[in-house]
């Protein structure tokens, strides 16, 4: 097992445009897909034109927002271990790190299942479900989360570790032909014409796709065995100390941060919850339509770490830096973009989901704040990005923790209590600001150390890392 020819030409000798768009161009589409294919819940069921099952699905988002702890954890972990050790040529390291992700993220997605079902009344009860909702959230909720988590968490993980390796094309194709046949189950299983299931065939919808992912994956390295350099074989999932750091340095901050978006989630439709369905409903719109450009963002950050973490473990400072500006000017572009239109197109861009007038009024005052966030996602999302690729560990659990509970969150409250409602979609915007001032600031401070010859300085440092007995 080694990198191939053609891999190593990517992170070491193409032109930075062309590394960029071999590596982010099929993780961005990939990105775009999924969030499509989250919108298609929200459309077709939006076209029963009935606000509780829009309402459903909105209640129903923060426990699959919370499969991405652990898809960070093991995915993003595992891969910037991955792509590190293979800048210092240590496939030993690599072949441990894809098994402990594959494996951890298995054990993980079972124990989500399980206590999930068993907690289910509670867990209602903490989404905001009321007498109205709660029927449509919990079958929802079967086949998404009691049926379909593992899936769900399997086959983004091995998405990620594909990428690490430079196949960001075979990861991308695994994700969107799962994403484009839940788009061409969701009118089948949730219309009238069809089962008629409502909110509950839109999650039989996403259990069904992600499975199909799934194994496309499974085959696809059964196909590529001994060509490539992730391995899942149970021979090779062993708790070596230093894969173990490796992987929970970047994975737990990554974590830890989407754990808080979970949260965040929950208290912003808990604090939309007693303005009623439709509030609901919008809200839930107006958060779907707003991942597209936070997916389109991280899609740029999360394709160029491969290339990121393998020049800053071989080295080749300079090459990572130019990889990082370039990044930054088109994700700075693309999103200012895309907040105009969201913000001057708001009210179609709504009704394009749902024709409930009540709906389509929150949703297109909604959609405006949303929208001034966007800017300053770019330097957010690559800065952190970043932070995860080189083993910054510590300064990606402090944004972590930063963004939710101490910025977002209060901000909530505050603008909550200062303009009821209509303050609440303007937390976001808030909280990005002071967050790409403080990752800028930061990121300024790591580049100048490496100018000077220096590393992350913290442990494990990843130039130091002993490769795996």
């Amino acid at each position: 097992m080694a990198v191939t020819v053609e891999k190593e030409a990517i992170f070491e000798r193409e032109p930075i445009p062309r590394a960029v768009a071999a590596l982010s161009v099929p993780t961005v589409i990939s990105s775009l897909v999924t969030v499509i294919y989250s919108m298609a819940d929200t459309y077709f069921v939006g076209l029963l034109n009935a606000p509780v099952q829009t309402a459903a699905v909105t209640l129903a988002a923060p426990v699959l927002l919370a499969f991405n702890a652990v898809n960070n954890l093991f995915g993003v972990g595992s891969s910037s271990m991955m792509s590190r050790s293979l800048g210092r040529k240590d496939m030993e390291t690599v072949r441990l790190s894809s098994a402990f992700g594959f494996y951890g993220a298995l054990i993980c997605g079972i124990l989500f299942s399980l206590l999930c079902t068993v907690f289910r009344p509670g867990l209602l009860g903490i989404l905001g479900a009321d007498v109205e909702t709660i029927s449509a959230t919990s079958a929802y909720l079967d086949w998404t989360v009691t049926i379909g988590a593992v899936p769900a968490i399997l086959n983004v993980v091995m998405a990620y570790m594909i990428r690490s390796e430079g196949a960001s094309v075979n990861a991308s194709i695994g994700t969107m032909s799962g994403c484009l046949l839940n788009i061409a189950l969701d009118p089948v299983f949730v219309l009238p014409w069809g089962f008629n299931m409502g909110a509950e065939g839109a999650g039989l919808a996403t259990c069904i796709s992600n499975c199909f992912a799934l194994i496309y994956f499974l085959v696809y390295l059964w196909i590529k065995r001994g060509k490539s350099c992730v391995n899942i074989s149970p021979r090779s999932f062993k708790l070596r100390r230093n894969v173990v750091l490796g992987v929970c340095t970047v994975g737990i901050p990554a974590a830890i941060q989407n754990l808080l978006n979970v949260i965040g989630s929950t208290v912003l439709n808990n604090l939309a919850a007693p303005f009623g369905a439709a509030v609901l409903a919008a809200m839930g719109i107006c958060s779907k339509i707003n991942m597209v450009p936070m997916y389109l963002a991280m899609g740029l950050a999360q394709g160029v770490m491969p290339l990121i973490s393998y020049n800053f473990a071989s080295g080749n400072t300079k090459r990572m830096k130019a990889a990082m500006g370039f990044t930054m000017k088109i994700a700075e572009s693309l999103l200012i973009v895309s907040a105009a239109v969201m913000f001057f197109g708001s009210n179609p861009l709504v009704r394009f989901f749902i024709e409930d007038a009540d709906t389509v009024a929150f949703g297109s005052l909604f959609l405006k704040g949303f929208c001034l966030a966007q800017p300053f996602l770019a330097i957010d999302f690559l800065c952190v990005s970043t932070f995860q690729a080189v083993g910054m560990g510590k300064e990606s659990l402090a944004f972590a923790i930063m963004r939710k509970p101490v910025l977002e969150i209060p901000f909530m409250y505050l603008l909550n209590f200062l303009f009821p409602l209509y303050g609440l979609p303007f937390a976001q915007a808030l909280t990005e600001v002071f967050m790409s001032a403080l990752a800028g600031a930061v990121m300024i401070r790591f580049l100048r150390r490496l100018s000077h010859g220096g590393g992350p300085g913290r442990g494990p440092s990843i130039c130091t890392d002993k490769p795996a007995a």
